[in-house]
């Protein structure tokens, strides 16, 4: 019918036609291509660069002056950086621990269960991920002073999972969101107690969720600054107050070795979450 009523949609594309047609898709796709390649050489020839002066041999790090390990070999023989990078460790693994716990029951309880004030709760767990960090700092800092908390560990580790568990918890909760209330059903009906279905049942089913939300929490924690700085004391210390205090006295070419031994690491992340989402498929 429509061939009857329009009959140009039933005439073939000339051959002129089809010449601008291709024509025009391949200037879109250069100019897309083109485009691209310009924002991801924005976005990583600087961390490239930063790696290749790691192996530069000058200590002013402006001009290439030979290929050189001394870099690598003083960050492993600096004491104080390597204790702030065991602190980092611990404290992120404690973070990503608790967060994990924090956000999963959280979850599954704001999923599960429906109570008054529900929704200024979910408000409340929010507004750690949209506050400046410089106010949770100041009142995170001001909360242990007036308590009469000392700085330390402890208070690093509180100050992380405030702001680190509420990613796991929103995580959880999007899985939450696609999963078959049905499955918990059917474990009850055969015989399972709720903490039987939720353990056996909806925590597998939530793993991706989970590991995800993990991976984030132990990268906030690894990195984070301002938080750390208003609540950590000088035996708490972590990796990066330490490189920001070695920032503030100069150029220091051990930064670049250190930073690079970071964009590793972080790649290992990158391909070990990979990993996992394919196991998950």
């Amino acid at each position: 019918m429509s061939r009857l009523i329009f009959p140009f949609l039933a005439m073939p594309a000339s051959p002129s036609t089809r010449l601008r047609l291709s024509s025009g898709l391949r200037v879109s796709r250069f100019l897309l291509g083109s485009w691209t390649a310009l924002v991801l050489a924005f976005l990583y020839l600087p961390v490239l660069v930063l790696v290749a002066y790691s192996f530069n041999a000058s200590r002013l790090n402006v001009l290439w002056e030979g290929f050189t390990f001394g870099w690598y070999r003083s960050v492993w023989e600096n004491a104080p950086l390597l204790q702030a990078a065991r602190n980092s460790l611990v404290i992120a693994g404690v973070t990503t621990v608790l967060s994990v716990v924090l956000g999963t029951a959280g979850g599954w309880l704001l999923h599960r269960y429906r109570f008054r004030m529900a929704g200024g709760i979910e408000t409340l767990t929010a507004i750690p991920m949209v506050m400046p960090e410089i106010l949770m700092g100041i009142s995170l800092l001001v909360l242990f002073a007036t308590a009469g908390v000392p700085l330390g560990f402890t208070t690093v580790v509180i100050g992380h999972v405030t702001f680190s568990f509420p990613f796991v918890l929103v995580a959880v909760r999007a899985r939450l969101r696609g999963l078959d209330p049905a499955l918990e059903e059917a474990a009850l009906d055969l015989g399972a107690t709720p903490l039987q279905a939720f353990w056996l049942v909806i925590v597998p089913c939530l793993r991706p969720a989970i590991v995800a939300g993990a991976l984030m929490a132990f990268t906030l924690s690894w990195d984070e600054l301002i938080v750390t700085f208003f609540t950590a004391s000088a035996a708490s210390a972590t990796l990066p107050i330490r490189v920001f205090g070695m920032a503030k006295v100069g150029l220091n070419p051990m930064l670049n070795a250190l930073s690079a031994i970071f964009v590793v690491v972080t790649v290992a992340f990158v391909a070990f979450s990979a990993y996992l989402k394919r196991l998950a498929r």
